[in-house]
């Protein structure tokens, strides 16, 4: 049986509307869930980098590279390796209490975290980090009581002089 493992996959497409739809329907029509997206427009206005992130086997990555390989306003897809940048950003709400306060201040100080917004009896908390560090910060602000939160999809570069398009 293959081994199921996370992956990230970046590509540079063509910035012009309906890329993106064209590129995760092809995810849909072959059965494929998209775990983490994340889009942006890159140094060059002419085209935006998708990053993202998705559970398979050495199979269904091959087979998904040759697919979006075919897609017309793909320009470049790669796999990015385990040793790659990863960034995610996360915003979550908790409730506190005066006898909390200080204790989710002092995670969000350990952290290197932000209190982006405070009223009484809440605050809004930014994270930023490699995904298992939001993950322990979730779960570090479960028992105080999560009142809201949403992550962005990973974003990743290749560490060194490596870049998306001279890796071939």
């Amino acid at each position: 049986m293959a081994k199921t493992e996370k992956f990230v996959i970046a590509m540079y497409v063509d910035n012009k509307f309906g890329v993106l739809t064209r590129v995760t329907g092809m995810f849909t029509r072959r059965g494929f869930n998209i775990d983490a997206l994340a889009v942006g427009e890159t140094e060059s206005s002419d085209y935006s980098r998708i990053t993202i992130t998705l559970s398979g086997d050495k199979y269904v990555r091959e087979q998904l590279i040759n697919q979006l390989n075919k897609l017309h306003n793909v320009k470049k897809v790669e796999v990015l390796d385990d040793d790659c940048i990863k960034r995610q950003l996360m915003l979550l709400k908790v409730s506190y209490t005066s006898a909390t306060r200080a204790e989710i201040l002092a995670a969000v100080e350990v952290y290197r975290a932000k209190v982006i917004d405070y009223t009484t009896g809440e605050m809004c908390i930014e994270v930023t980090g490699d995904p298992s560090k939001i993950d322990a910060f979730i779960k570090l602000m479960l028992p105080f009581g999560i009142l809201e939160m949403c992550r962005t999809g990973v974003v990743a570069l290749e560490r060194g002089n490596k870049t998306l398009f001279n890796n071939d």
